[in-house]
This record gives C-alpha cells, sequence and structure tokens, in this order.
C-alpha cells in the first residue's frame, strides 16, 4: 500500500495519568478525524482488559479482550493491531492516538505497531505526557508497581522509578501539562534527565506538529542501548547537576559491590555502561532510579571479539565504539552519569575512584584479575 494511504499512529506514554489523558484531549480536538485508543488494565486481575475507542466528540465504542498468557500487555498487543488496521481500513481516521495505559512502556508497543503494520500503519510519533512537578517524585519511588497497584502482569517486578525512567528517555517528544507546583528545579531536571527531547506544551499548536514529526524504532532503540545510549553531558542548573564519570581502568569487582548502596541512593537517576576486573570481556549496563540499581550484561565489548564478527555488529554501535577507542583496552571503558538535585559531585567521583583497580592491581593483569571475588555474580548469574 502506498504510504500516503498509511494510518499515522502517535503513541502517548506516561504513568502521569492525569498529564496523559489531557495530552490525548488536546490531540483530538487539535487533528480533525482523530481518534484515541486505550486499552484499560485495571480490571486485568480479574481477566480482562477494557478497550475504549473515542474522538473528540466522546467515546466511540468499548469493548473488553481476554488476557493473554495471564499478561496484560500480551492481550494489548494482541488487540491493538487489529483494531488499527479496522481504524486504517475504514478510511475515516486521519491520526490515531495510541493511549498506553499507566505503566506500559512505549518502547515494546511502537515496535509491535511499527513490526505488524503490514503497509498499512506507520508510527508517526511517540511522546510522554509529563506534570513538571511529578518528575522527581515519581523517579525517586523505588515501590514495586504491584504494591501500588500498577503491575502488567503477576511477574512484573518492575519499580515506579525506573519504569518512569524508560518512557521519559524513550520517547523524542515530551508533552508537557501546566502545572502551578512545578518550579525551575522541576524544569532544570527534566531537561538534563533527556537534553534532546522535544519539549512542547500540551495545550499548544506545536503539539499536533509534533504527533506527525516522524519516528525511527531502530534509531529509539538504538539511542536506549546501553553500548551506544547518546547519555547526558555534564550540567548545573537551577540546583541540579549531571556529572559525568569516564574511566579506563576496571572496577574492583568486590569494591564496587560493597559501594553500591551509597552509589544508588546519590542521584535520582543513573544510568551507562561498566567494566569489571573479573569480566573483562563483558559489557554491563547499570541502571538506577528510585534507590533501586538494575546491572545486566549487555554482551560482550567489541574489543573482545575477533575481526570476523565486527561485520555482525550494528554500524551505529561500531561507530560508538570507534569515537571512544583506547589503544589498550578498545572500547572498553566506564562511563557512568548521576543526575540529581543536590548532587554531590565531588563525593561521587571520590566513591568511584575509590572502586578501581589499585596502580598495583591493574599491573598484575587480565588473568589475575579474573582471580579478584567474583562478587557481582548474585546479580549477573541469577535465573
Amino acid at each position: 500500500m502506498d504510504h500516503a494511504h498509511q494510518l499515522p499512529v502517535v503513541i502517548v506514554a506516561g504513568l502521569h495519568a492525569d498529564a496523559r489523558k489531557e495530552v490525548v484531549e488536546h490531540l483530538l480536538r487539535a487533528v480533525p478525524a482523530s481518534a484515541a485508543l486505550h486499552h484499560d488494565l485495571t480490571g486485568a486481575a480479574d481477566g480482562t482488559v477494557l478497550r475504549t475507542v473515542r474522538d473528540a466528540s466522546g467515546t466511540l465504542s468499548r469493548g473488553e479482550t481476554p488476557l493473554v498468557n495471564d499478561c496484560a500487555c500480551c492481550a494489548l498487543r494482541e488487540d491493538l493491531v487489529p483494531e488499527l488496521h479496522r481504524m486504517a481500513d475504514s478510511g475515516a481516521t486521519r491520526l490515531a492516538v495510541v493511549e498506553l495505559w499507566d505503566s506500559v512502556e512505549p518502547k515494546a508497543m511502537a515496535e509491535v505497531v511499527a513490526a505488524h503494520g503490514g503497509g498499512r500503519l506507520t508510527v508517526a510519533s511517540v511522546m510522554t505526557a509529563v506534570d513538571p512537578a511529578l518528575v522527581l517524585p515519581y523517579l525517586a519511588n523505588g515501590d514495586d508497581l504491584a504494591e501500588t497497584g500498577l503491575a502488567a502482569a503477576p511477574t512484573d517486578r518492575r519499580t515506579v522509578g525506573d519504569t518512569w525512567a524508560r518512557q521519559l528517555e524513550y520517547a523524542p517528544v515530551l508533552a508537557l501539562v501546566d502545572s502551578e507546583e512545578a518550579d525551575e528545579e522541576d524544569r532544570a531536571l527534566l531537561a538534563q534527565l533527556h537534553p534532546t527531547a522535544r519539549r512542547v506544551r500540551a495545550d499548544s499548536v506545536e503539539l499536533a506538529r509534533a504527533a506527525f514529526a516522524g519516528f525511527d524504532v531502530e534509531a529509539a532503540a538504538a539511542a536506549q542501548h546501553p553500548a551506544c545510549a547518546l547519555l547526558p553531558q555534564e550540567a548545573d542548573e537551577a540546583g541540579v547537576a549531571t556529572f559525568v564519570w569516564h574511566r579506563r581502568r576496571p572496577f574492583h569487582p568486590e569494591r564496587l559491590y560493597q559501594a553500591l548502596e551509597d552509589l544508588c541512593c546519590a542521584a535520582a537517576r543513573s544510568r551507562g555502561r561498566f567494566w569489571l576486573a573479573d569480566r573483562p570481556d563483558t559489557l554491563l549496563a547499570w541502571d538506577a532510579a528510585g534507590g533501586a540499581l538494575c546491572v545486566e550484561s549487555a554482551g560482550p565489548w567489541l574489543a573482545s571479539l575477533p575481526d570476523a564478527a565486527w561485520e555482525m555488529v550494528p554500524p551505529v554501535r561500531r561507530a560508538a565504539a570507534a569515537l571512544d577507542w583506547h589503544p589498550d583496552h578498545g572500547d572498553c571503558c566506564q562511563h557512568l552519569v548521576f543526575t540529581s538535585p543536590g548532587l554531590d559531585r565531588d563525593g561521587l567521583e571520590r566513591l568511584l575512584d575509590s572502586c578501581l583497580l589499585t596502580d598495583a592491581e591493574y599491573a598484575s593483569g587480565r588473568e589475575a584479575w579474573k582471580r579478584l571475588p567474583a562478587a557481582f555474580d548474585s546479580l549477573l548469574d541469577a535465573a
């Protein structure tokens, strides 16, 4: 089907439910012949998901879809694309607005629409709705989603803070609602968490233009991958600071492990990639919000791969490594970024530096490094 006849789909995400609903209402009023599709997962525990389709005049249809594999998000995926195809086939809809439920993350849904559009759908934009006054409270919230009634499945182990961070950082457009409680610190925090985002007011004419701005699913995924993520730069404004820590020497696993609690609590948000001496070939991802840290293997450093394997690595990954290549260690490095109001840059730097190998440990070589205490096994090798 010709691209001109594809149905543009804008995905609107966000844990700030009131802000998200306001953004969707503004879109429906601003774009003639637009319709919003929303799956309410509140009743998922009872086995059903409620689907609502509405336009600027009100509700057009309402129905239930059953759970799939006891997973509300799976049910959403199974029902979302057929509904969007029906909208596309009718020819009556100029813009489909997919309003995600509170804790549903936009990355998965954007990839579903892009993969199963069948030539009839195109992801025109991804937005996260934001109440600036709530950015820090949500980011600092370490509660499990299950405790707050926002889990999308019985096995959902995400927290409010890390879910909000991913919603915020994935979307290239942040749609902001008016908030009397928001101050300069809130706005500075938002700008430093996602400095490349396009920030638009929900009640502005720019919102409708942003809904048709275009979206590249593969580029968005690459921007989140720890190996080549475009992490924030150093910043300091309105009491909010971003500290970038970059080193070439690997961490001593035991000393870093002992410092994890202090490091996690030092900033509202921290992320990046790091290098452990006892796992010198493994690129490790650091992702912390709300005092909770997720550490995961992101595969091998490129420096540990044979030359022949480089052809299988995405070009964006090779380019990122080339920009940061070291003659001795290749792309192996520490690159962590901490963003928070009241950040103690000097204290953080001292603590992080103290976790690196000493001169003597470093000089002992890689074989000796691999015999250091494997303090991260419990985090990295858990089933």
